[in-house]
């Protein structure tokens, strides 16, 4: 079919402009194999700006056309505030029916946002919805959004131990048309406490007979609900596991952490720390949907502390002004002592908060990681020095003396930018700060000021002042 002003259109390339039209004529004309067509061709920017530009009854037709379970999908793509203002622009019973085709977890963090903003609306749509789905929101619900209480999703198999094979294979073909995977069944007492993991390979090769409870590993990995989302998305990378069973206080399991939550999990933590070693506080929002005050906000403390602690090495030159002044071949080598012991601070920085973060080394580690750094930047110091000692021979006002200056200064400067940069993560995690505000940036205005300090307290030593 065509559009009026566009011509024929090919949901194969369709734009953005293009495809809205193409879903407005669609909805217009009652054609549901058309308005299929361009949901399928909606990339998660484009579902974003189609489905905002569309108005609540087109919204609602589009709803008619492709069924909730669609719309899910598409829904489930977008960041959680896009989601949850989505939802809002329908009707309660069509966002209900929505919610409950998108995972427990991810449907709890959209109807989260939407009770932040709109809290009458998000009662609506939980009324609407069927009480053991509005249950299980209200229950994830409870607990902190970054805990593993708050990502878990309490859709999970679960048997008791004197269940035989035969009978727990008949369960979960009951189940297996409402769970998307099966990766584990879950074995608890009476008392819903979790005791042990079976694995379905072990269920489909035993005897029928054969009691859950001697086919169970009793010995199995769990987190408390209470834990740190980062924890537990760490122990189930770690321990290689498809899934990661949650308990309560009591030890009852109360849900279980799967792969794809990891995934998001370590891309927000990761984003966070990449952030941080930028010298800016994380976003909560998509890049794109951040403003210049937001982005002003979030960068501004950090830069006026570094801005700040520059002053210090503008006072130190100032310091040594006779000492320049005399030697003015010694204010050309600045801007690459000062580059070299910031770069060489900034790289120790970023390769000891990754080994924190992946738990390969912890504050009793500290000696060790300072005599390994410190032999690392003397090899580093050596190699580099040698190097502008010849560079600063081959200058016009150049000495021996000078050049010798120059050659130790990167020598101490590469040692001891190593050092703190291997030091100061270490010391703010014991501190119980996070040790990725220790920015790049923030180590070289540190290593900036002292590789001055060392650079002149040589020259004075060696130069006839």
């Amino acid at each position: 079919m065509s559009v009026t002003g566009t011509g024929p259109i090919a949901p194969d390339d369709l734009d953005t402009r293009s495809l809205l039209q193409s879903i407005r004529a669609a909805i217009a004309e009652g054609d549901v194999d058309l308005a299929r067509l361009c949901a399928n061709r909606m990339l998660e920017d484009d579902a974003l700006a189609l489905l905002e530009d569309l108005e609540p009854g087109e919204l609602s037709r589009l709803f008619t056309f492709l069924g909730d379970e669609a719309l899910a999908g598409l829904l489930a793509r977008l960041d959680d505030r896009d989601a949850a203002r989505i939802l809002t622009r329908m009707t309660a019973a069509q966002a209900a029916d929505i919610l409950e085709e998108i995972d427990p977890d991810d449907a709890t963090d959209i109807f989260a946002e939407v009770e932040q903003s709109n809290p009458d609306v998000a009662g609506t749509i939980l009324f609407e919805m069927e009480p053991d789905e509005a249950a299980e929101i209200r229950e994830l619900m409870a607990y902190a959004p970054d805990s593993a209480g708050g990502i878990m999703t309490p859709a999970f198999v679960a048997v008791f131990p004197d269940l035989r094979a035969d009978e727990t294979v008949v369960a979960l073909r009951q189940v297996a048309e409402e769970a998307e995977t099966i990766n584990y069944v879950y074995v608890v007492d009476r008392d819903e406490t979790l005791i042990g993991v079976l694995s379905l390979h072990s269920l489909v090769l035993s005897r029928p007979e054969t009691p859950v409870s001697q086919l169970m590993f009793p010995d199995l990995f769990s987190v408390s609900v209470d834990v740190d989302q980062e924890v537990a998305a760490r122990m189930l990378v770690e321990r290689d596991l498809l899934a990661l069973p949650v308990v309560d206080a009591e030890g009852k399991l109360a849900g279980i952490i799967t792969a794809d939550d990891v995934a998001d999990i370590l891309e927000e933590e990761v984003t966070e720390d990449i952030e941080r070693l930028g010298g800016s506080q994380p976003l909560e929002v998509p890049y794109l949907r951040a403003t210049p005050l937001l982005l002003f906000r979030k960068r501004i403390g950090w830069l006026m502390i570094l801005f700040i602690a520059s002053f210090f090495t503008v006072s130190i030159q100032e310091h040594f002004d006779s000492t320049l002044a005399r030697f003015t071949v010694l204010a050309a080598f600045v801007p690459i002592l000062i580059g070299t012991g910031g770069n060489v601070g900034s790289q120790t920085v970023s390769t000891i908060i990754r080994a924190m973060a992946l738990d390969e080394v912890r504050p009793h580690h500290i000696l060790r990681i300072v005599g390994k750094e410190a032999l690392t930047g003397l090899a580093l110091g050596l190699v580099m020095g040698g190097l502008m000692f010849g560079r600063a021979m081959l200058a016009e006002d150049g000495s021996e003396t000078i050049a010798l200056v120059v050659g130790l200064t990167v020598l101490a400067l590469t040692i001891w930018a190593a050092t703190v940069g291997a030091v100061l993560p270490i010391v703010l995690s014991k501190l119980k700060f996070d040790p990725a505000v220790v920015s790049a940036p923030f180590i070289s205005s540190l290593v900036d000021s002292t590789g001055l300090l060392i650079y002149f307290t040589l020259a004075g030593y060696f130069l006839p002042i």
